[in-house]
């Protein structure tokens, strides 16, 4: 069963910086593959959750926060169909934010940061451990779908753009077909 690793705050303004195609080529035992330079991976061969974080955290200088997930629970979320309105709206971005666990309480949505007609974030639900955004660009910002939900859930998270996910969806699809013929 296939893993998807995202990591969190790394390659954002000088912070935390490495090349995720050079470590996924070092994992490459693993049948990693890297999607952009977030810090997101698609790890395909089974592997615990322990062992691939302590392999990660090995080959970097620096100890990032990982939110790993199963590639079913990444599927699933996409299978939804929860942004296909949203998508099609060009002023509006979805976002997936990863928690690091489920919470124990959701609150009431939607949440909207600064509220009202002018939101620049508004988070529409939960699935699981995947919260669900939406970002409008105004003239100024003053909210980010990462920050808004850490605050709201109390917990780390890393934030990830729909189209992001929609291409380790694509893949991960793809291996699941090429798995069954």
């Amino acid at each position: 069963m296939a893993s998807v690793v995202f990591l969190r705050a790394v390659n954002v303004g000088g912070h935390q910086k490495f090349r995720p195609s050079a470590l996924a080529k070092d994992l490459a035992q693993y049948g990693v593959v890297n999607i952009g330079a977030a810090g997101t991976f698609i790890v395909r061969e089974p592997v615990k959750f322990a062992v691939l974080k302590e392999q990660i955290q090995r080959r970097l200088h620096f100890k990032p926060d990982m939110m790993i997930c199963s590639g079913p629970e990444l599927v699933a979320l996409c299978d939804d169909g929860q942004f296909q309105d949203s998508i099609k709206i060009e002023e509006v971005k979805p976002f997936v934010t990863v928690l690091t666990k489920v919470p124990r309480k959701a609150p009431k949505f939607p949440i909207e940061q600064p509220a009202g007609d002018e939101w620049q974030v508004r988070v529409i639900g939960i699935r699981g451990r995947f919260v669900l955004s939406l970002y409008r660009k105004l003239e100024r910002m003053v909210a980010y779908p990462n920050n808004v939900v850490e605050k709201k859930f109390n917990l780390p998270a890393t934030t990830r753009t729909w189209s992001t996910i929609a291409t380790v969806y694509k893949i991960l699809e793809q291996d699941l077909m090429a798995e069954v013929s």
